[in-house]
């Protein structure tokens, strides 16, 4: 593991942080699918669930691709 973030280029740093925040919108997005397949099975009470999950899976990938863009307006 690095010793100290900071003796990364900004450049570096910028790609490692996107790619994390890849790595966890895939993760709760793949959750949230298999948290709706459970219920679906019946493994879980469904009180509309299924729906619900699937929309955040959605919502969480195309927010993940959006970060890929760039900067968001306005930011600092």
């Amino acid at each position: 593991m690095l010793q100290n973030w900071h003796l990364l280029s900004d450049d570096v740093q910028l790609a490692l942080s996107r790619q994390a925040l890849t790595q966890a919108a895939e993760t709760i997005a793949s959750h949230a699918e298999l948290l709706a397949w459970e219920m679906e099975q019946g493994g879980l009470a469904d009180r509309g669930g299924p729906d619900a999950l699937r929309l955040l899976a959605a919502v969480v990938r195309v927010s993940g691709q959006d970060s890929m863009l760039g900067p968001v307006a306005g930011h600092a």
